[in-house]
């Protein structure tokens, strides 16, 4: 075999990182194509950014706990610990991510309003689509579990 398939085949045998590494590429890859879908226009930067629909980070950990207690059954300790961390980040997404998303929004819209006498910026514009709805993390939640039950 060469590398890439050497590569490939390992992903492919170690089931519980490549549900996850899989959840992740097509919540990432679903994300881009809604936002091109809704303005017509490609956007490349909404492949590799994070907030929006659906929520990768949440599609990654799910896929990871699901898969977790799929190899090494539900009451496991490595289930336990996955499961306790898929919340975490879930909770994350939706609280602290998100209010520093609105926190962003509000402070690019002072700066505008601000400006310097001769209409440029003083600082980059902070990035505001960090934190995701209830919506956003519910679908990465499910499209994780979806993807962990393909992968097995």
């Amino acid at each position: 075999m060469n590398g890439l398939a050497e590569i490939y085949y390992w992903l492919y045998l170690n089931k519980v990182l490549f549900a996850p590494l899989s959840a992740f590429l097509i919540a990432q890859l679903t994300k881009g194509l809604l936002d091109t879908f809704k303005s017509r226009t490609w956007q490349w930067r909404r492949f590799f950014e994070a907030g929006g629909m659906p929520s990768s980070h949440s599609a990654m950990v799910t896929a990871l706990a699901t898969a977790s207690g799929l190899m090494y059954g539900w009451s496991s300790s490595l289930f336990t610990i996955t499961a306790i961390f898929a919340i975490i980040v879930m909770y994350d997404a939706m609280g602290v991510r998100r209010a520093a998303g609105t926190h962003a929004k509000i402070l690019n819209q002072i700066m505008e309003e601000m400006g310097r006498p001769d209409g440029q910026q003083n600082v980059k514009a902070l990035k505001e689509l960090i934190g995701h709805t209830p919506a956003e993390v519910a679908a990465g939640a499910v499209l994780g579990i979806i993807m962990a039950a393909v992968v097995f």
